[in-house]
């Protein structure tokens, strides 16, 4: 199934990369209008890894749908890490409730400049600004990553305290394991 899955995307051409709104340096945490979308050819930009001398340990480059054992769809980011929603956030506009020491648990996905896709639906991704840093949302709703996987393809997050849940390409969250 994921190879039916990679051979559809690659022959429908279903990579993009968006140019995301530079970092606001306020603290206000609502969303400012939709980033330009710009798509072009997974393959003329390639993503580029993050690493820690260059970005901030929640940052991404790309994201990723992909079956996770267990899960069903889910949304990852460019190293294969499951990607979470936190329901006290609000998908509209865009708020993140998750500050302090739940970021120690919960590490937001940062965003510097531009995000490959594949598979995830592109109108659905946007940003909120939060302490000087741009973090990305899909569906409105603030993305996270769980410090409790520690491997590529684990969700050791979904419906902790009834709260967490993965992300799925359409932005809603996994309720149910598949």
């Amino acid at each position: 199934m994921i190879q039916q899955r990679i051979v559809l995307l690659s022959a429908a051409g279903l990579a993009a990369t968006f140019l995301l709104a530079a970092c606001d340096s306020s603290m206000d945490n609502t969303s400012s209008a939709p980033a330009a979308v710009t798509s072009v050819p997974a393959t003329s930009v390639p993503a580029t890894p993050a690493t820690a001398s260059s970005a901030p340990s929640g940052a991404t480059t790309g994201l990723v749908a992909e079956a996770v054992k267990g899960g069903g769809d889910v949304v990852t980011d460019d190293k294969g890490m499951t990607l979470y929603r936190y329901d006290k956030d609000e998908p509209s506009p865009s708020k993140w409730t998750c500050s302090g020491e739940c970021t120690k648990t919960w590490i937001p996905v940062i965003v510097r400049n531009s995000v490959q896709t594949t598979g995830v639906e592109k109108s659905l991704l946007g940003t909120v600004h939060r302490s000087g840093q741009t973090q990305l949302t899909l569906g409105g709703w603030p993305l996270y990553r769980y410090v409790g996987d520690t491997a590529a393809g684990q969700l050791n997050g979904q419906a902790k305290d009834r709260m967490w849940y993965a992300v799925t390409p359409s932005g809603q969250k996994l309720t149910a394991a598949g």
